[in-house]
């Protein structure tokens, strides 16, 4: 497990990256990036939506282009300042702090599931994608952007030090693993130079009633939703 796998980590990380995180994510991830991982995606009429891993909402001022609906969460409040400054904390989004691998929603809530830039933080991300799964409505989509796994042995060992990277076989093993049946990956890059991002766009079964992640007693998605931390 990478340092940054640690959540107490990961917070204290992010309460000094969030201050030039947008300067920097641009190098990453940037909004030709975003738009076309939002093109894959199916919002309907009057989608719901959730931003798992917000951060300073970069994916979530994306979204607000497809839905009125859009909930953010995230673990960490000084990347959510962020947020705040850009869309008020209960005006066009509603933000609520917490963890993704113990989402604070009941099943079945969201129409589209999206987290970029999260999964590679999460101690157990086969768990976390279970969690997207259940929040999402049957035959909804999740969509998750992650660190693709570098090819060169050096940095990847420099990789496996710091945070989880992966490529399309263990993208394949968690995905299966976490109960998603139907999924494709994408690799995106800002630039030549620029580390590669592995996005997968996953269907929610629609048979999520008989599957052993159903029955949890979350809450409805509401402003006054505990801490999960």
């Amino acid at each position: 497990m990478g340092i940054l796998e640690d959540k107490s980590n990961a917070r204290l990380f992010y309460k000094y990256l969030s201050k030039v995180y947008d300067q920097i994510n641009r190098f990453n991830w940037n909004e030709e990036m975003r738009a076309e991982a939002l093109s894959w995606l199916e919002f309907g009429d009057d989608p719901t939506v959730l931003d798992v891993g917000c951060g300073t909402g970069f994916g979530t001022e994306g979204l607000l282009e497809h839905a009125d609906d859009v909930h953010g969460l995230d673990q960490s409040v000084h990347q959510m300042e962020k947020a705040f400054e850009k869309f008020g904390k209960h005006d066009r989004v509603d933000f609520y702090r917490g963890d993704a691998e113990r989402l604070p929603f009941r099943d079945d809530a969201f129409d589209v599931v999206w987290s970029s830039g999260s999964i590679e933080y999460w101690p157990n991300p086969v768990e976390g994608l279970r969690e997207l799964r259940r929040v999402a409505k049957p035959g909804g989509q999740v969509l998750v952007v992650g660190p693709d796994y570098p090819n060169n042995p050096i940095l990847q060992r420099v990789a496996d030090a710091i945070m989880l990277f992966y490529d399309a076989d263990e993208a394949d093993r968690m995905f299966e693993a976490a109960g998603y049946e139907e999924f494709e990956h994408h690799i995106q890059r800002a630039t030549p130079q620029s580390p590669r991002a592995i996005t997968t766009v996953a269907r929610v079964p629609g048979d999520k009633e008989t599957d052993d992640c159903s029955g949890s007693t979350a809450s409805d998605p509401d402003p006054s939703a505990p801490d999960a931390e």
